[in-house]
């Protein structure tokens, strides 16, 4: 029994990678449904039971591995309360649309475990169990294109952590205000969790006139 429950514990890296795997997959979903870049510019990939679009862009892909690999360490560290996709007009560098994907620390049966060190928690949650629910998250990523409004101007987007304040922030990384968006449309979308990290996807949208 102890050589199973080992097996199948998930520990604090564990569950920052499976985030920063579903970020990953739901960033270049997004830059697919919304048009960010053409679409010749994508590759079908296989994960959670289905073909998600993938950025074939080399500059995108260095970026996302970037930004996402420190998300990871800090994630590991329970240093991070959101993390924000932001899609704006490059001309005149409006917000149009904010994705977020808030973080909370799930407290699980565990830490009332008096042999179980507070500071190394795992999960006993099936990989399986957790990837069915980030596919139904996928899957509604994906159905947003039929309620958000379309994107007729040239967009870029950016990618910001939300960090505690209590976090070591590397030199080449600049602190930045909240992400406002003009009479805004908010809709939540299902949650995920690894049993130590709860994850919300929330997307809000500019409201056409």
């Amino acid at each position: 029994m102890s050589k199973q429950a080992i097996k199948n514990s998930i520990t604090l890296k564990g569950s920052a990678a499976i985030i920063k795997e579903y970020l990953n997959y739901g960033i270049n979903s997004i830059l697919f449904q919304r048009g960010i870049y053409p679409a010749e510019s994508f590759v079908p990939a296989q994960q959670y039971g289905l073909t998600i679009l993938m950025s074939k862009d080399e500059k995108i892909k260095d970026f996302l591995k970037n930004v996402l690999g420190q998300a990871e360490e800090w994630l590991a560290l329970n240093k991070v309360e959101k993390f924000s996709m932001v899609i704006s007009n490059v001309n005149t560098k409006e917000v149009l649309e904010c994705w977020d994907f808030r973080i909370d620390p799930e407290r699980n049966d565990q830490n009332k475990d008096p042999n179980v060190d507070p500071n190394n928690p795992t999960s006993s949650k099936e990989l399986k169990k957790i990837q069915a629910e980030i596919g139904a998250v996928m899957r509604q990523i994906a159905a947003t294109v039929s309620y958000l409004p379309l994107l007729e101007c040239i967009c870029s987007f950016d990618l910001l952590i939300h960090t505690l304040k209590d976090c070591d922030i590397p030199d080449n990384w600049n602190e930045t205000e909240n992400v406002s968006i003009k009479n805004s449309q908010v809709v939540n979308l299902k949650s995920f969790s690894t049993g130590l990290h709860k994850l919300d996807t929330v997307v809000s949208y500019k409201m056409t006139d």
